[in-house]
């Protein structure tokens, strides 16, 4: 019998999950437990490279671990921990980081878009950080990275530093490969359907949280940005209409209907309705999973056996790698 491959992937506990983050990522992430062997964590690492409200940081870790078992990330099937509760992602952090060139570093997008936005604050980790995150993925040797568009540089970086390392080193780490999800993978701001919905969005308008209520979604959607058109309004053009290509993307992934039923469905129709539509189906396909994470939140004792027994595992796995790592480069063994 083969053995899973392997997946993980991570997200910043520096917010509350997006809609975005669901239809994206964590919904495809469920689907996939019972053909890998899965590791996703809480980066709190990574949270605090810009200023944070430390208790704030505590809770929006546990409302995001209970968030994933409510969107069917099952800890019997997954490996769910927090990042900080695992030595040895800051460990391997510190090895990639003489591993990684200057110039690597100073071209990473994030960076200068989070330099832009904290330049009273541009700190050492900022720049850094994307060894963290080589560091996060290559500990446990995974096969697939399943990861947003604008996240594959990240990804690319981690597979530089595997090559040059391994170059020097031998067959040390496994080569990642970045997987982008198709239907859903970028779901947009909703009145600036040119940026990506994000949980770090200064302002709400624009964007879906997943615990946000019926109401407020509904107003959400009602306030998404079209456009003019009165003829065929609701038709797939994403370069001339982002704004209704963004919400067919939406609606495609919550009803499971294609581009073509879509426009089918609302010929003839204004976008009244088609927002509308768009905002129930969203309404529905979150309800269960608010009943849920609500129903985990209350119960943190069952929370924390679940990441406790997750860090245990994984910090299992990320030592063997660590070990490795530890005599290739010469450290003397404890």
């Amino acid at each position: 019998m083969n053995e899973k491959k392997v997946m993980l992937s991570g997200v910043k506990p520096s917010g509350d999950l997006t809609l975005g983050s669901y239809l994206g990522a964590i919904r495809n992430w469920a689907a996939r437990a019972d053909k890998f062997d899965c590791y996703y964590f809480m980066a709190d690492l990574h949270t605090i490279t810009v200023r944070h409200d430390p208790a704030a940081l505590r809770r929006r870790t546990l409302e995001q671990l209970a968030q994933y078992i409510a969107c069917g990330l099952d800890p019997e099937k997954n490996t769910l921990f927090v990042q900080s509760h695992v030595h040895q992602h800051a460990e391997l952090g510190w090895v990639l980081n003489c591993y990684a060139m200057f110039g690597e570093l100073s071209r990473m997008t994030q960076f200068k878009d989070k330099s832009a936005k904290n330049a009273e604050n541009i700190n050492g980790g900022l720049f850094t950080y994307p060894c963290l995150m080589a560091a996060d993925i290559l500990l446990y040797q995974p096969d697939v990275v399943p990861v947003g568009e604008d996240q594959k540089q990240h990804v690319e970086l981690a597979r530089n530093i595997v090559q040059r390392f391994n170059g020097i080193y031998g067959d040390v780490f496994k080569m990642p490969e970045p997987y982008v999800p198709k239907v859903g993978a970028r779901v947009m701001n909703l009145v600036s359907p040119t940026s990506k919905m994000s949980k770090s969005d200064d302002s709400n308008t624009g964007r879906v949280l997943l615990m946000d209520d019926p109401t407020v979604i509904m107003k959400q959607f009602k306030r998404a940005i079209t456009d003019s058109d009165t003829e065929r309004c609701v038709r797939y053009a994403p370069d001339e209409k982002p704004g209704v290509a963004n919400l067919m993307q939406i609606y495609a992934a919550a009803t499971g209907r294609s581009f073509d039923e879509i426009e089918r469905e609302f010929d003839g129709q204004g976008y009244g309705a088609f927002k509308t539509a768009v905002g129930e189906a969203v309404v529905e396909l979150l309800r269960p999973i608010q009943e849920e994470a609500r129903r985990i939140m209350a119960d943190k004792a069952y929370l924390e056996g679940v990441y406790r027994a997750g860090a245990e595992k994984a910090s299992r796995v990320a030592e063997k790698t660590l070990r490795k790592v530890y005599k290739k480069v010469g450290f003397l063994a404890r």
